[in-house]
């Protein structure tokens, strides 16, 4: 878990595409079966068929998507804005509100919200080509919020971080955030090494969405000196 907190130079409409997304998906979430706050959806078996339908219907399946079966390209897009549970979205929509609203001042709000998307959408086709005989439903921004991190870790590797380590009582640790992100990757990179074939959490895209989120940033801001954030107000997230 992280608990970062650093001074934000914001615009003066604000990070209004972060704040965007995260509206989007938690409308989404309360108003689908996963939520369970729908009485509609009903309980029981029904509840886990609908959510399963849901998952199917908005969700990426490797083997449906690269056989190019109908009502599917799109659903890299659609994945992006459904999560499977409670934890899932909060967690996800914790790390973008707090490494989201830096990096799309960085690059604006158009930019940010192109390179969101596309790395997202990128992440989620990297992980069916990797698994495409999968029939399991892939859903979740994890793959462009990885990419934030990418980002953010090339565009402001000297934001301090301040980690809370279960291994060492949870005590907060201030760390450069080059340090906390690489340690980040080097996790998923591990987990993903671990994970087997079945459903659970998609590593692979968020490795890919975190290279292919650095791999921007270098290559659009390289050479580009990147201001310190003047002190305006406060973030602070606890995924």
């Amino acid at each position: 878990m992280i608990d970062w907190r650093g001074s934000l130079r914001v615009a003066a409409t604000g990070p209004s595409v972060t704040y965007g997304l995260i509206g989007v998906c938690a409308l989404l979430f309360v108003l689908g079966p996963a939520s369970g706050l729908r009485t509609g959806y009903g309980t029981g078996e029904s509840l886990l068929a609908a959510q399963g339908a849901y998952f199917e219907r908005w969700g990426v399946i490797p083997s449906e998507l690269l056989s190019g079966a109908p009502g599917t390209l799109l659903t890299p897009f659609s994945a992006l804005f459904v999560h499977g549970n409670w934890l899932h979205l909060l967690g996800n929509m914790l790390f973008l509100f707090v490494f989201g609203a830096m990096a799309e001042e960085r690059m604006g709000h158009l930019r940010f919200g192109l390179f969101y998307t596309g790395c997202g959408c990128l992440a989620l086709c990297g992980y069916a080509l990797a698994h495409a005989g999968s029939d399991q439903s892939l859903v979740g921004a994890s793959g462009a919020i990885s990419a934030v991190l990418g980002a953010f870790l090339y565009l402001f590797p000297r934001a301090r971080v301040t980690s809370l380590f279960p291994f060492l009582f949870f005590l907060p640790l201030r760390f450069p955030a080059w340090i906390v992100l690489v340690f980040w990757f080097a996790l998923q990179w591990l987990a993903a090494r671990g994970a087997g074939s079945g459903p659970g959490v998609a590593y692979l895209a968020h490795l890919i969405g975190f290279g292919l989120g650095f791999l921007y940033a270098w290559a659009r801001y390289r050479g580009i000196r990147v201001k310190a954030p003047a002190a305006a107000t406060e973030g602070e997230g606890q995924p």
